[in-house]
């Protein structure tokens, strides 16, 4: 029992880190229908500021954070204007094309100046808690809850603020919400600041565990669409429950089958649902 426990709070974990990415990921397909294959840079370059934090400037983990978050959030809106603003017009091809310009970009700047090495984050949260024989390292304990701590602040935001308000009003229609006055830059400019954010806290708060590389984000946005796709393009509950739905699966499918099938379990789950609901598991709209 206590080695099932131990799989449930490592798919807690994983759901986690994945629910947060495709939070950011389905925000900004959800409202401008955009498919941005250059988040998995976006968290990739979190990580590095991160690490640039802590490492060459000696702040603290939590101001790393905060400040990895901002130059993310920054970096974003500049993407958005310089980059998907411009082609708003253009053929849906014209955005995939430039998503993955940005990715390549991204992936270039940050091997010129931190090379391609693997390295290594350091954490306050160091120690383990032993439950009557159930192990768990404090950052992973840290990643659950920072994740309901995020999740939770996102909602709030979403359905208690006017700005929120606005970013849901364009989620559900795009015209009327033209129609009563809704600025679109400036709801363009806020969803993809936000989805930037949630990519560095996701990737600060996993690169304790993991290793920080420039290629770190590839398989992450792979699963992100994944899970975006499994709960419907869009919905944020389904990229909360297909985030953990990813993140259990893998867990227990690697324990009690195999470590080396982990990865093709996700994407074995979305054939599967998918042949039996293809919209997903929960309707279109930020909700």
């Amino acid at each position: 029992m206590s080695l099932f426990l131990q799989q449930i709070i490592n798919g807690l974990t994983l759901g986690s880190i994945y629910g947060l990415v495709a939070l950011g990921l389905t925000l900004v397909y959800g409202i401008l229908h955009i498919p941005n294959f250059a988040h998995g840079a976006l968290y990739m370059v979190g990580a590095f500021m991160s690490y640039f934090f802590m490492v060459d400037l000696g702040a603290h983990y939590w101001i790393a954070m905060a400040g990895s978050a901002a130059v993310v959030a920054v970096l974003a809106i500049l993407c958005e204007r310089l980059v998907f603003h411009p082609l708003r017009h253009s053929p849906p091809i014209h955005d995939k094309i430039a998503a993955i310009g940005i990715l390549l970009f991204l992936e270039a700047v940050v091997q010129m100046f931190w090379g391609s090495d693997f390295r290594r984050m350091s954490s306050p949260f160091t120690g383990i808690l032993n439950f009557d024989g159930l192990i768990i390292p404090e950052q992973r304990l840290l990643i659950i809850a920072g994740a309901f701590v995020l999740v939770v602040a996102l909602q709030l935001f979403l359905r208690k603020t006017m700005t929120g308000a606005t970013i849901i009003a364009m989620a559900q229609n795009r015209d009327g919400a033209f129609l009563v006055g809704i600025d679109a830059n400036r709801v363009a400019m806020m969803t993809f600041a936000i989805s930037g954010m949630l990519a560095a806290f996701a990737a600060t708060l996993y690169a304790p565990i993991n290793l920080v590389y420039p290629a770190m984000g590839h398989l992450v946005i792979m699963k992100a669409f994944v899970i975006i796709i499994l709960g419907g393009m869009g919905s944020v509950p389904g990229a909360i429950v297909g985030g953990m739905i990813i993140g259990f699966a893998e867990a227990l499918g690697g324990f009690y089958i195999s470590t080396s099938y982990k990865d093709i379990i996700a994407f074995g789950l979305l054939v599967l649902i998918l042949s039996v609901r293809p919209q997903g598991l929960f309707a279109k709209g930020a909700h």
